[in-house]
């Protein structure tokens, strides 16, 4: 009599997600989708092959072992991965080799899995969430370098120099011009080092100043500095936008950008294209607040829900805040909350659109409740532009169901940092849909453990 199966696939049940990691790999083309090593040379001992690989790795993720070393060490003694490789052991460098070699091919696979999903009817295709979130890149903050801290460490190492120069004259004078002792030897080493130090200093300035880029990182070129909750450190930003039906990743893109205005049209059309639909409502926090994508997000056939920032001297100051002057589109003139007419005043421009203002002087010399409102006299700006602003506010009412339904875990909505992204997926199938985004080849995963595998 047995106590223990005869075989090792007796070990894994049929609901196991390792079965269908191993049916949907065995289903891809490697070689379309940019995979090396895929058809084996006539000659030389033949490689492991990628598919084998590939299941590792997806494997891996899902567990949180991201270790290649740890991996290979999965391979002897784990039975779902002994099942997988059908009793492969690859060693650490074959398997990290396989990640740096096939880095491109790996957005194919996951968008190989979107379409799947979509085929099988496992996206709502009606809402989107997108939010980001940032992930620390190999670069200690120390070694990241903005305009203003470079110009403060070059005027700090002048000041130093100066100081330096006037007490080696000072030594040379007590000294009496005798060449100098011990401590004049010293100071001329100081003063060297200084110099060198803000050569280097100077020349990452003018690198700045030459590429137009805010800031320069040491050891990731790419990285930039970012706050992510209260502190600020060299990252990257993960921009992720979420269908709502399932809480499942359907896009996702790595930037350097630092804050998330600007990127709600780049984020959220990839995946309104993946999921084939020619309408689609997407909300988002208000760092995504920005006219110009708005709007794109309209002309691409999105219904965006983004909340609009109470922001400016205004709000800071305690007086009526922009919303509170009813605009008037057949009279092109705002509503104060006093009931008087604000009319078109002066145009400028702003970000390349005409900006209006407008103003009543002489409504605002005699109003009753002008400190309630402003110091002197109001003006009220709109872009020319802002009609989209006013479409998205007269939907406000269906706003709050959507962003009700968004903010279900994991695609909660917040502005209150990198904790509420939606990359916090706890489902196993978008856990493997974000499997290439977290092998991003800046991030480094820290947990070996192997933890237990979650049934979604």
């Amino acid at each position: 009599m047995f106590l223990l199966p005869e075989a090792v696939d007796d070990y894994v049940g049929v609901d196991n997600p390792v079965r269908f990691i191993d049916a949907f790999v065995d289903e891809l083309d490697l070689a379309a989708a940019g995979f090396v090593g895929v058809a084996p040379k006539a000659t030389g001992r033949p490689g492991y092959a990628p598919a084998d690989l590939l299941k590792l790795y997806i494997y891996g993720y899902l567990n949180r072992v991201r270790s290649s070393r740890r991996l290979e060490l999965e391979c002897h003694r784990n039975i779902e991965a002994i099942w997988l490789l059908r009793s492969l052991k690859p060693d650490f460098k074959t398997i990290a080799d396989f990640r740096r070699d096939n880095r491109a091919a790996f957005r194919s696979v996951f968008r190989e899995f979107v379409l799947l999903c979509r085929q099988l009817d496992l996206f709502g295709r009606e809402l989107l969430a997108v939010d980001g979130t940032r992930i620390k890149a190999v670069n200690n903050k120390d070694r990241n370098f903005t305009r203003n801290s470079l110009q403060n460490f070059i005027r700090a190492a002048d000041e130093r120099l100066d100081d330096y120069l006037r007490r080696l004259d000072e030594g040379d004078v007590e000294e009496g011009g005798t060449g100098g002792g011990a401590r004049t030897r010293n100071l001329a080493e100081k003063i060297a080092a200084l110099r060198e130090k803000r050569g280097r200093y100077g020349a990452m300035l003018a690198d700045l100043e030459r590429t137009g880029e805010s800031q320069i990182s040491l050891t990731d070129p790419d990285s930039r500095a970012m706050a992510a909750h209260t502190k600020v450190g060299a990252s990257y930003n993960i921009q992720l936008a979420v269908d709502a039906k399932h809480k499942m990743i359907v896009e996702q893109a790595v930037t350097n950008q630092v804050v998330d205005m600007g990127l709600l049209t780049q984020t959220a059309e990839p995946a309104r294209a993946i999921l084939a639909v020619e309408t689609i409502d997407v909300v988002a926090d208000r760092g995504y607040f920005k006219i110009e994508d708005i709007e794109a997000c309209e002309k691409a056939g999105m219904t965006p829900y983004v909340p609009k920032p109470q922001r400016g001297s205004s709000v800071s100051n305690g007086f009526f805040r922009k919303d509170e002057f009813c605009y008037d589109a057949d009279r092109d003139a705002f509503i104060c909350p006093a009931g008087q007419v604000l009319s078109t005043r002066y145009e400028s421009k702003l970000r390349e659109l005409t900006k209006i203002d407008y103003s009543n002087r002489a409504a605002c010399l005699v109003c009753a409740i002008k400190s309630r409102c402003t110091k002197d006299y109001r003006k009220v700006s709109r872009l020319e532009n802002e009609a989209v602003l006013d479409r998205m506010a007269a939907r406000d009412g269906r706003a709050s169901l959507r962003l009700d339904q968004a903010m279900d875990e994991p695609g909660r909505l917040s502005d209150e940092g990198p904790r509420q992204c939606p990359r916090r997926v706890q489902s196993d199938r978008a856990r493997l849909q974000s499997a290439p985004c977290a092998q991003h080849p800046r991030r480094r995963g820290h947990d070996g453990g192997r933890s237990s595998m979650k049934r979604g």
